[in-house]
């Protein structure tokens, strides 16, 4: 019976080696025909890459992070350069309950690197590859977002991997959309504000809102106070962070819709007044919960 459940216990650990259930789609509509074929392999090989590689040092303790990469061509050359932008997300499950929460919807519009069809992507941590550098970032961002849920600060570790990998990417001929620049998302600025000591108070109300989420069904008082406090401590950082900062601007285009429902029967709708000021970007949905009128 011990050696039965030992090889159960061993092939569990190999099954969830690797973090990531990663569905990738892609769209060519943009490409003509001739770069549409080079291209024939590229799902399949960033596929495989994303869901066969492992991106912690650590064992992998519980399920895979469902994710998706949503690749949408935007251009290619005759030197197999390619230009793309890329929908990333990401969720998981809420604690006791059929329902998920989404963790990441992150809308990167400058991806470009060189691809020949059947070139292997192998992972490198001491060089830059404009293709699996991308790749790494993603999935360290994503695993990192993940354990900020489960462990008080617990994505540290890949926030750290992701901003070396930034580091790299900006010195290179593939800068473009990693360093900071511009009013638009960047890189740099999602995994470098994350680890700055002024977002310190949102990482632990990241952290408590998810606890919030799992424990709603079961506490929804709690539950909502949870998510309310979250919202508090944003808000409380008016005099030292932008709310438009990439992290924050992240964590409300993910989550707007869902913070709305569990907060729709909250006594104190001044909440949504809060919210209002905090991420104006979703004022909509905020004076629709107050039953406010366009």
């Amino acid at each position: 019976m011990r050696k039965i459940l030992f090889f159960i216990i061993f092939i569990s650990a190999i099954a969830s080696s690797q973090e990531l259930n990663c569905n990738v789609s892609i769209n060519m509509d943009n490409l003509t025909n001739t770069s549409r074929d080079l291209l024939s392999d590229f799902k399949r090989a960033v596929s495989d890459y994303m869901n066969k590689t492992k991106f912690s040092s650590d064992e992998w303790q519980g399920d895979k992070i469902s994710c998706s990469l949503n690749i949408l061509f935007l251009s290619a050359s005759a030197n197999f350069s390619y230009t793309a932008q890329v929908v990333v997300s990401s969720q998981r499950p809420v604690y006791r309950s059929e329902k998920n929460t989404l963790m990441l919807s992150i809308n990167d519009p400058t991806w470009s690197f060189t691809y020949q069809k059947g070139q292997p992507l192998y992972s490198n941590k001491n060089n830059f590859d404009p293709i699996t550098g991308f790749l790494d970032y993603y999935a360290n961002v994503i695993i990192g977002f993940e354990m900020e849920s489960d462990v008080e600060f617990g994505g540290t570790p890949f926030f750290n991997k992701a901003l070396n990998i930034v580091n790299m990417a900006t010195v290179s001929t593939y800068s473009k959309g990693w360093g900071l620049g511009g009013s638009g998302y960047n890189r740099e600025s999602l995994v470098e504000d994350m680890l700055s000591d002024k977002l310190r108070p949102f990482r632990q109300a990241f952290y408590q809102y998810y606890y919030g989420i799992d424990i709603f069904a079961i506490n929804k008082k709690i539950g909502q106070e949870k998510i309310v406090y979250l919202i508090n401590t944003i808000y409380s950082l008016r005099d030292k962070v932008d709310f438009l900062s990439i992290p924050i601007k992240t964590f409300f285009d993910a989550r707007s819709g869902e913070i709305t429902q569990y907060l729709s029967d909250y006594p104190d709708k001044n909440i949504f007044n809060i919210l209002k000021k905090i991420d104006p970007s979703n004022t909509a949905k905020y004076n629709a919960a107050l039953g406010l009128s366009e």
